[in-house]
């Protein structure tokens, strides 16, 4: 098993920035793609982000490409999502997953989830 927890969500302005982070426990977190998603107040869960387990391989959802940016730290069991320029379309909850190895963008393929953290971006 692999528990997550995400922190660093909270109230900004569009345009602002926030960095989100999740702590893995468990099982060895560095051999886990881990990805964030995003659920906004009715909408479905979105793809956001995805890092491979040694961070040489990242991908983003169109409109988060080039203002976020996936990282982690695997001596820490963290990682991170540094989101910049932030619009109020990106206000949601933000959840971080971790699967085996694999490296996708579609959340059935995930095998562990955290709570997730609310993101608010106000005007």
């Amino acid at each position: 098993q692999v528990q997550l927890g995400e922190s660093g969500g909270g109230v900004v302005q569009a345009g602002g920035s926030l960095r989100l982070s999740c702590v893995a426990s468990g099982r060895s977190f560095s051999r886990y793609a881990m990805g964030w998603f995003r659920q906004a107040p009715g909408k479905e869960r979105e793809f956001v982000a995805v890092a491979s387990w040694s961070a040489g391989a990242t991908y983003y959802e169109d409109s988060a490409n080039g203002r976020f940016t996936i990282s982690r730290d695997n001596a820490k069991n963290t990682v991170y999502l540094e989101m910049s320029n932030l619009e109020l379309e990106d206000t949601a909850v933000y959840y971080c997953a971790a699967e085996y190895e694999k490296l996708s963008a579609l959340d059935e393929e995930y095998d562990y989830w955290g709570q997730g953290t609310q993101v608010t971006v106000t005007s």
